[in-house]
């Protein structure tokens, strides 16, 4: 007669079997699956390298590629603004090195540069904005007169424009010399824009802007700095804006814009050499009473517009 004891044994004998075959078929798939995962991560590993040596093949070709573009820059633009007067326009966030390099092309263009004006870090935030309103209003010398617009860009490019650039029709400056400085010395107490030492009002125009603005108010700055381009295109005879084509980018709100688009020429790759040639060639075209878009993005006409002798 079976025990209970054998009941016992026999029942603890088959969980003691189980036990050990699923430690021992466990021990089996494990080194099955580390083998498989080793297999990939090398696998994974080989792509990582592959990659970065094609990244770093892609960026040896874009350094040579704009090596290249710099070095023929001079003499794809040479002549091409001869005879023209520049005045340089940009944001607070463009570098010091972007706006030497457009400066140099611009003089390799032939172009009169006669100084520049740098806007500040308040001009297009919007808790500022009625602060800039009273400032242009204040500081407008008698004589000129300012958009209907209400908005802060368009009002702001209203005085800066008669300030920087001569007027289209009669080609004379459209303040006095004194009256300049004193609206660009109560711009800068302001906060809003500084001049160069001796600014001379020019023919042309090109404002510089950065990247595309981040924040909850991303397209209200960037639509400051496109208006603002247009009143200062509106000032002179004519004027190219460069920056970001993105949504919340000054160019990108500018060819969104048919009335902006269809009068202000823009550039969106100002930091290749490729990009700083479209600039001078549209100047040029702007001189002529055209406008176009450059650049890289799709929203771009082309590279550059066509030189012309």
């Amino acid at each position: 007669m079976i025990s209970m004891r054998y009941h016992i044994v026999s029942v603890a004998a088959v969980f003691l079997a189980l036990a050990v075959g699923v430690v021992l078929g466990s021990t089996s798939i494990s080194d099955r699956l580390l083998a498989g995962v080793g297999a990939e991560r090398e696998s994974l590993q080989g792509q990582v390298e592959q990659l970065d040596a094609e990244r770093t093949a892609l960026k040896a070709q874009v350094a040579g590629s704009e090596r290249f573009e710099s070095a023929v820059a001079p003499m794809a633009v040479r002549g091409q603004l001869a005879q023209r007067s520049v005045v340089l326009i940009s944001s607070a966030e463009v570098s010091d090195q972007r706006r030497a390099a457009v400066s140099e092309l611009l003089r390799d263009a032939g172009a009169d540069l006669t100084g520049e004006v740098r806007l500040g870090d308040g001009f297009a935030d919007p808790d500022r904005a009625d602060q800039l309103r009273r400032v242009v209003t204040e500081l407008l010398p008698a004589g000129l007169q300012l958009p209907t617009a209400a908005d802060p860009g368009t009002l702001a490019g209203g005085l800066i424009g008669p300030l920087s650039l001569l007027d289209p029709q009669s080609g004379q400056p459209q303040t006095g010399d004194q009256e300049r400085a004193a609206a660009f010395s109560g711009l800068a107490d302001g906060g809003f824009a500084t001049a160069s030492p001796g600014l001379r009002p020019a023919q042309l125009a090109v404002v510089l802007t950065g990247g595309p603005f981040e924040g909850d108010r991303a397209g209200d700055e960037a639509a400051v700095l496109a208006r603002f381009a247009t009143q200062i295109d509106l000032a002179g005879q004519g004027a190219v804006l460069t920056g970001s084509a993105e949504g919340t980018g000054a160019v990108g709100v500018a060819r969104a814009d048919p009335a902006i688009a269809s009068n202000l020429s823009t550039v969106d790759n100002a930091g290749s050499g490729s990009g700083r040639v479209a600039i001078v060639l549209a100047l040029r075209e702007q001189a002529d009473r055209q406008a176009g878009h450059y650049g890289v993005a799709s929203s771009a006409q082309g590279s550059v517009p066509s030189a012309r002798g």
